[in-house]
């Protein structure tokens, strides 16, 4: 079981990762979207999207320091273990009770609101139960290792899923992890899995192209000079 879950499972959702994400790009290039609903209801929509959103990017952006930066970097800059474990207390709470309350939110509105509730899918429905699981998951797993300095994650996980990039991984070290720990990097493997199968695909769909491409010129076009008579005082056009 420890080979299977911490040496199989994790280059099986890789492979379903880029399988999916191939596939669908390939045969689903147009519903390659989160499929917006704002013209059904955007009042709730502006509070709940930017709620989730800032709050998934942090709490991603909190797992690949603790997971990719490995202790030999923190500890010269004077980041000991009790500093890290106070800032991804609070730091890492606070990122997952935003993204909760905003994924709330959003489930909220979808099941409340008919028109977007009936364009809702089984996919949607399974991504949200595992999105939620795991972000609460991972919550619970830090709380019920807040005190001290914690759970010290880089001797273990972090050196685990490090390991897995060279192809050799010390499932050995998963397997010594809190149960808690373990089962938030399972749901958090499966919903690497799930991930090109739901609406959660656009966000491998970065605008980098908008980076360089030229810039957009607007001219403003002359009413004199369209039949719509004489332009008014004081509102004379500056120039194309």
């Amino acid at each position: 079981m420890t080979t299977l879950l911490w040496g199989v499972l994790p280059y099986v959702a890789f492979a379903l990762l880029v399988a999916g994400l191939i596939w669908r790009y390939r045969y689903d290039k147009y519903g390659w979207t989160a499929r917006s609903s704002q013209v059904h209801d955007s009042k709730l929509l502006n509070i709940a999207s930017p709620a989730f959103h800032y709050g998934i990017l942090f709490v991603l952006a909190g797992h690949l320091v603790g997971l990719f930066v490995p202790k030999s970097w923190t500890d010269p800059i004077g980041v000991g273990m009790h500093t890290y474990h106070v800032f991804s207390l609070y730091g890492g709470t606070a990122a997952g009770a935003l993204a909760v309350a905003g994924a709330l939110l959003l489930v909220h509105r979808r099941r409340t609101h008919a028109p977007i509730f009936r364009a809702t899918t089984v996919n949607d429905t399974l991504m949200y139960v595992v999105l939620l699981a795991a972000i609460a998951m991972g919550m619970a797993a830090k709380l019920t290792h807040s005190t001290g300095d914690g759970y010290n994650y880089h001797a273990s996980i972090a050196l685990w899923a490090r390991s897995l990039f060279t192809l050799q991984p010390k499932t050995g070290l998963m397997a010594q992890a809190p149960t808690t720990f373990q089962i938030h990097a399972v749901i958090g493997l499966l919903l690497f899995a799930l991930l090109p199968f739901t609406r959660l695909v656009h966000m491998f769909s970065a605008p980098v192209q908008y980076l360089f491409r030229p810039y957009i010129v607007y001219r403003s076009r002359d009413p004199r000079g369209l039949g719509e008579g004489p332009v008014r005082r004081g509102w004379e056009g500056i120039g194309s």
